[in-house]
């Protein structure tokens, strides 16, 4: 590990990455550790089961809802005030205890998903300000890592939990983890804007002004290079966050699976990203990120093929997951590479171009899993991996556009 850009003490980037690193397994906590008990909150609150992905996808929406706002402002303010969004994440968690209707419950859902924003537009801008180019991807693919923690243990620590909690219950552990969270950010987290570093740079602060805060994003929006980095990480990760918001339906409502059992069935999917994440550290010091991109997709369209083969022929569970988890091997490997050359396609301010980044892709994922629900893929599980399968491998095209510029700007 290479020695930090900013002047800051062992104990404190120590104290930040933990910090940073909680928020973010704390934000997909709150979606996964509940969605064993979804069918639960539906029941008890007189709403169909349909609204079990639905809820799943405003969790979602939340996080691309504020992005657009928290970057420009990050980058005028600083990281470390914009982390006040933990204490309201904490407080939507909190709140969901006295929810009465479905209609409450997924507006504090929208509203809980917003942390999920500040994770994005805040600590990832700051995480790449502090650290070199080799270590902050190793740094993002281990925080993917332990966020990726989440689906793999959150429906089985839900399930566990919710044999001495409700559902209600839970929300109020998670808004009581929330305000530990926040009080770690407040002591640790180091300031990056208007910080000179090692290197001589200094981050400046950029004035925020509404007119050229538009104008900002629409040259991000008109950079072909930028755009086709954003939503090839959103259309990559759709099979996956398909699979999180249709599992309980899959599994539990079809299948007649416990709430263990559908947890279990978490574990080879998101075991397999963490290795393919895993992989990626140990590649990156002797390939370029476009090389890296390209070896995983590899496993990636291997396991996307082996999903629309399989939904013609029959697809049991044991088969289902299997090639869900070598999709999974190949996201793994290229979803840290990407982010971070999507987040240098441009020259402009880390937070914006990060919110952008986080907008994209999660308005790719939150919309392209509504619709897959929508047009039945929860039914079977052969049409399950028919939409997922399809809908994976139509990242294709913008990704292959991406690689191509940069292997021009590379050669340049």
């Amino acid at each position: 590990m290479h020695k930090p850009l900013i002047n800051i003490s062992p104990h404190h980037l120590f104290g930040f990455c933990l910090a940073i690193t909680f928020f973010e397994l704390l934000t997909y906590m709150a979606s996964d550790m509940i969605m064993p008990a979804m069918l639960t909150v539906t029941r008890q609150l007189d709403a169909s089961p349909d609204h079990v992905p639905y809820a799943f996808n405003l969790y979602l929406a939340g996080g691309m809802l504020l992005q657009w706002l928290i970057g420009p402002l990050s980058d005028h303010f600083g990281r470390r005030r914009m982390f006040t969004g933990c204490a309201v994440f904490a407080m939507a968690c909190a709140a969901a205890f006295n929810v009465q209707s479905i209609y409450a419950f997924n507006g504090l859902r929208l509203i809980q998903g917003m942390g999920l924003g500040f994770v994005i537009a805040v600590s990832y801008p700051a995480l790449q300000e502090v650290f070199c180019e080799a270590d902050a991807v190793k740094i993002m693919a281990l925080l993917g890592n332990v966020a990726l923690l989440s689906p793999l243990l959150g429906p089985l620590l839900g399930s566990l939990l919710l044999e001495w909690l409700s559902w209600r219950e839970l929300f109020l552990l998670l808004g009581l983890g929330g305000v530990m969270v926040w009080l770690g950010l407040y002591l640790f987290m180091p300031e990056t804007v208007g910080t000179l570093r090692h290197d001589g740079q200094r981050l400046e602060a950029v004035r925020f002004e509404w007119h050229g805060t538009v104008r900002r994003y629409v040259a991000l929006l008109t950079n072909p290079q930028f755009l086709c980095a954003a939503v090839a990480l959103g259309v990559m990760s759709l099979p996956l966050i398909a699979w999180i918001g249709l599992a309980p339906l899959l599994l539990i409502h079809n299948q007649g699976l416990s709430t263990l059992h559908y947890g279990l069935w978490q574990i080879p999917v998101f075991a397999a990203v963490i290795l393919g994440n895993l992989i990626l550290n140990r590649l990156i010091a002797n390939a370029e990120l476009p090389q890296l991109i390209r070896y995983a997709l590899w496993p990636f369209c291997g396991g996307l093929i082996a999903l629309v083969v399989v939904s013609v022929y029959g697809a049991s569970t044991v088969v289902l997951i299997s090639c869900l988890a070598l999709y999974s091997v190949g996201l793994g490997m290229s979803n840290a590479a990407l982010y971070r050359l999507a987040l240098f396609a441009s020259d402009d301010s880390k937070g914006l171009v990060s919110a952008m980044i986080g907008m994209i892709s999660i308005a790719v994922m939150g919309g392209g899993g509504s619709l897959i629900a929508a047009v039945g893929a929860g039914d079977s599980h052969e049409s399950f991996a028919l939409m997922a399968g399809i809908a994976g491998l139509l990242s294709l095209a913008p990704l292959r556009l991406f690689l191509r510029r940069s292997h021009i700007a590379l050669a340049v």
